[in-house]
């Protein structure tokens, strides 16, 4: 039988939670925020307009207005490969506690079963008699 943790408590698997969404959502409202800056000074969209094409690029939906410039078609293509990368690997910083948790309870779950399909462990004692 291999050495088992037990599941972390709550408060711990929360405090981690925290901790990661303290890395994740700051990278995401600094993609936003990058991206708002671009399009409004590269794309010359409003502030609204602004806002919804890098939340659309942002979550991966894709453009919602046509751009006029190159500045601004050439600033898009950019957000667009980075905002694809910051946002996965932040949802992914951002998960990585829930999807730990919920593997090692499986875990658990499983090698639980496991003990009660098997049969009882001989002893040393029994092993040298036969």
């Amino acid at each position: 039988m291999t050495a088992r943790r037990p599941l972390a408590p709550r408060h711990l698997f929360l405090k981690h939670f925290i901790s990661n969404a303290s890395i994740a959502l700051p990278v995401i409202g600094f993609s936003l925020f990058a991206g708002v800056l671009g399009y409004h000074t590269f794309g010359k969209l409003g502030w609204i307009d602004s806002i919804l094409n890098a939340s659309m690029i942002l979550t991966g939906m894709g453009p919602v207005d046509h751009l006029e410039t190159e500045s601004g078609k050439l600033f898009a293509s950019a957000y667009a490969l980075f905002s694809g990368i910051a946002f996965l690997s932040s949802v992914g910083v951002l998960m990585a506690p829930v999807v730990h948790r919920f593997l090692h309870r499986f875990h658990l779950e499983m090698e639980d079963e496991m003990e009660d399909e098997a049969p009882a462990p001989r002893s040393r004692a029994k092993r040298r008699e036969e």
